[in-house]
């Protein structure tokens, strides 16, 4: 691996962390694009196994970054990663919290958070997309995913159940 990879990895999910209106899971788009395209430290299937990890694990969905900084370096990698990733957020997130506390009946401050919505939306479907492309599950993966996603969205049932059943669908559609 050329260069400094822990240098690497805190300008890399530094300044990510910066555009992630909406979550971690809106950076996976760029995450992939980076990690797999750009510096070449993972396989697309790689990503896909540690992004699977990462969402299937409890905890926050910034977990990719953390696992992705210890495949690359190590512990010393997993903390950098973590740390870069929450750090100017969560400063963000302190000072806009002051402000559209003091600002809040303006006029300007609830056009610009209502124009959040959409665009966190956008993003997040966009790492949908990308997650499904790099998963390389074929026409049966397309489909179980669009089920499972349907399913989820039109039913009150719980997600895993829905999870759960689109792992045994595609574990049987991979031995036929």
């Amino acid at each position: 691996m050329n260069g400094r990879p822990l240098v690497q990895l805190a300008i890399l999910f530094g300044s990510l962390s910066l555009i992630s209106i909406g979550g971690a899971n809106v950076l996976i788009p760029e995450i992939h694009r980076q990690v797999v395209e750009t510096y070449a430290w993972l396989d697309s299937a790689s990503f896909t196994r540690l992004f699977a990890i990462s969402q299937a694990a409890p905890g926050p969905n910034v977990m990719l970054a953390s696992i992705i900084g210890w495949h690359i370096a190590g512990l010393s990698g997993l903390m950098v990663a973590t740390i870069a990733i929450l750090t100017p957020p969560a400063i963000i997130a302190l000072l806009a919290g002051r402000g559209i506390r003091h600002w809040s009946g303006s006029r300007a401050i609830r056009v610009f958070t209502g124009g959040l919505v959409p665009l966190a939306l956008g993003l997040m479907l966009a790492s949908g997309v990308v997650a499904a492309r790099a998963a390389s599950g074929g026409l049966a993966g397309y489909m179980i995913t669009g089920a499972v996603g349907l399913a989820v969205f039109f039913t009150r049932r719980n997600p895993l159940l829905w999870m759960g059943l689109g792992m045994i669908a595609f574990m049987l559609a991979q031995r036929l």
